[in-house]
């Protein structure tokens, strides 16, 4: 068997056996596909010559190109998922990737905006949805989501007219693993989807009908909670993304300017208020505690920098 016919079996398991997230799938796809074109190059196209050490190689190479260690870890991670399914198939007698080694990641504390941070970005953006214009609203809608339920941007994006309980003020949320959880949401959050959804929402439905009489096709109708720019279609990653982008940019920090910076804060702005640890765990739908632990030393550098300005004998 062709390894490039292996990879494109294993992609298909991950997609409909397992029920693995678009994200994860493009990141084999990405990973696998790269491997595959390596092998082939060094004149190993079957399935049969992906051994350790040419995995190894690749590594290797990939290293010498001065790829972030992250990066590599994660195409040990996807070799490793590769190497295990290829095992449980009997497609090879072993697993090749078994013996390969994580290259150390540095951890890097997630980028975390102050309450008055927020508070400005959020103001910002209500100060453009009391124009009416439909789209800030939507945006106001979308920004205090995020922050209030710590989505990911993926279950923002993903999220069912029919999830939003209004009498409950909860959205119901499909995470990674199809894993589906109850999150609540605040109540500045509720009152701008019950604006967005009194009349912004179907404003930026209708806008199809004008797009369709351009010439263009009508799309499917849509029962997802927010809708885009145009033509009617679901708003996508790609827009929330610029969206946090430009409100970031206008901030002071370095660091990632995407929409995990709002799930980051939330979660960090939680346990500074006292919330247990467990209860955030289950409302970010981290499977492990360790991941979010990140937000105890966030809190704890905060804590500290806080110390160090204030206290006297610091």
């Amino acid at each position: 068997m062709k390894l490039s016919e292996a990879v494109s079996t294993f992609l298909d398991a991950a997609r409909l056996e397992f029920g693995y997230s678009e994200h994860t799938i493009r990141s084999y796809r990405r990973d696998l596909t790269n491997f595959t074109g390596f092998a082939e190059e060094q004149g190993h196209p079957n399935l049969a010559d992906a051994d350790l050490e040419l995995m190894r190689s690749w590594l290797w190479e990939r290293q010498q190109r001065k790829l972030a260690p992250a990066t590599i870890a994660r195409n040990v991670a996807t070799l490793k998922s590769f190497g295990s399914w290829l095992e449980s198939r009997s497609m090879v007698p072993g697993n090749p990737a078994s013996r390969l080694r994580t290259p150390r990641v540095p951890k890097a504390l997630p980028r975390v905006l102050s309450q008055e941070q927020m508070a400005r970005v959020l103001d910002r953006v209500a100060e453009r949805a009391a124009t009416g214009d439909p789209e800030h609203i939507r945006d106001l809608a979308v920004l205090e989501l995020l922050y209030s339920s710590a989505l990911r941007v993926s279950e923002l994006t993903s999220l069912e007219l029919a999830g939003f309980d209004r009498r409950e003020r909860s959205v119901r949320v499909v995470g990674k693993g199809n894993k589906e959880r109850v999150v609540p949401l605040g109540a500045p959050a509720g009152r701008a989807l019950e604006r967005y959804l009194s009349g912004a929402r179907d404003a930026l439905l209708a806008r199809q009908e004008t797009e369709e009489q351009a010439g263009l096709p009508r799309p499917p109708a849509t029962g997802k909670l927010f809708i885009g720019n145009r033509n009617g279609v679901p708003l996508n990653t790609g827009a929330v993304y610029r969206l946090v982008a430009r409100e970031l940019e206008q901030e002071p920090g370095g660091g990632p300017s995407g929409p995990h910076t709002f799930r980051h804060t939330a979660a960090t702005h939680l346990l500074d208020g006292g919330a247990d640890l467990r209860v955030v765990q289950e409302m970010l739908g981290h499977a492990s505690l360790s991941s979010t632990q990140v937000y105890t030393h966030v809190s704890m550098e905060r804590l500290a920098a806080t110390y160090k300005q204030a206290h006297p004998r610091a």
